[in-house]
Formats: structure tokens, sequence, C-alpha cells
């Protein structure tokens, strides 16, 4: 049920990724945190299984950052996901980790990359991905609206409208979005994007976005 959102514009990338964490057709909570930093140039989107989740991102930030110590440089976005990828491969004839993935980053020439990959350690460099039921309806409208030369502003406006199909279209209501730009300055970190829907009685206020707290 889970959402995954990447869009690459000229000079940054966008990532996006819904807060709900999900057991079969549970909501456990409406505020994980499915975005993960690997270097201040460089995010990884995960979703998957909870467990799998955790320790596959830990894992590469972990040994991402043992590497920048040993050989005194960073990775690239490009190697990082090559490594990614491979941890992938390496784990999925033994004990594969149950986890789709977007790995996004700009380089030290900041050029900007957006790689996706799945579970069964496929990669592919694309200039927008998604991933999850939600995908069906934002792959349509990127489609149609993605452009090589989009300004930021551009391309957030087209994340919303991604978002938007996705809310009032998926039957599952995601609570809310939350959206980082990456490029050569480093990463920032947007307003959350809200859901549109009603969130249940004993969910905790302070998990619920604030739009909707407002409307309840």
């Amino acid at each position: 049920m889970e959402c995954l959102i990447g869009i690459k514009g000229k000079d940054f990338v966008i990532i996006a990724s819904d807060n709900m964490a999900a057991h079969s057709i549970i909501a456990i909570k409406h505020d994980a945190q499915k975005q993960f930093e690997l270097s201040d140039k460089m995010i990884m989107a995960v979703s998957g299984d909870a467990g799998d989740m955790t320790n596959y991102a830990e894992y590469i930030q972990k040994n991402l950052k043992l590497y920048e110590m040993i050989q005194g440089y960073k990775l690239s976005p490009n190697a990082a996901a090559n490594f990614s990828r491979k941890v992938l491969a390496k784990a999925l004839r033994s004990n594969p980790y149950m986890v789709n993935l977007l790995l996004a980053g700009v380089d030290e020439n900041g050029e900007p990359s957006l790689y996706f990959m799945d579970y069964l350690a496929s990669m592919v460099k694309e200039n927008y991905a998604a991933h999850g039921y939600g995908s069906f309806f934002i792959l349509s409208t990127m489609d149609r609206n993605y452009r090589t030369d989009m300004s930021r502003e551009e391309a957030l406006e087209l994340l919303r409208t991604c978002i938007k199909e996705v809310q009032s279209r998926f039957i599952v209501n995601l609570n809310a979005f939350s959206v980082k730009v990456i490029d050569k300055d480093g990463i920032t970190e947007m307003p959350e994007i809200p859901g549109r829907g009603t969130v249940h009685k004993d969910v905790p206020r302070e998990a619920i976005h604030p739009e909707l707290v407002a409307r309840s």
C-alpha cells in the first residue's frame, strides 16, 4: 500500500514518500520515516517489509560511511546505487530483502541522478519513478506532464498533481507525504503534503498531519 515517488530535474532531484506504516490491512502508524540520508547530497527512499526496510537501509548507510572513513572520499550516487543493488542481489538467493527503493543524489559536478530498484535487484536509471500501487496513477501522470527542463517549482507542482491523483483515486487513504529536494547545495526538507481523508479516532493527534487535525 506504500508509495514512493522520484522526479529528476535539470540540477535537482525530488523524493517523496508516504508516512504510513502498515501490516496487511492494518495501519500501524502515520508518521513513519521511509527516507534515509546516505550523505549530505544523497537519499534512499525505501518501502516494503518493516524489518527489512530498517535493516537494509541502515546496512547501506553504515557501509557507505565506513567506505568514506577508510578511503577518505564519498561514493557518487552511481557507485552507491551499484553497491545497493549488489547487496540486494547477493541476498536474493539466501535471505532476500523484501524492499523496493529509489536512490536519488547529486554528484560533485552537480549532476542529478535517480535510480529505481526492486526486491529482485533490478536497477535502472530514470528521469522519474514510483513504487507501490500508487504508481499506476503516478506514472501515467508523469508520462503526460514530465519535461526534462522543468524548474524546481514546476516539478513540485507535478509532484502535488501526482499525489492528488493517488489520494483521490486510490482506495487506501495515505495520511501525508514527506518531500525532500536534493541539489548541489545539499538536502532541503519541504513542507509535508497532507492527506485528503480522515484518520481513526484512536490515532494520536501528534502523529496526524495538522491539516487533517484541523478538519476533525
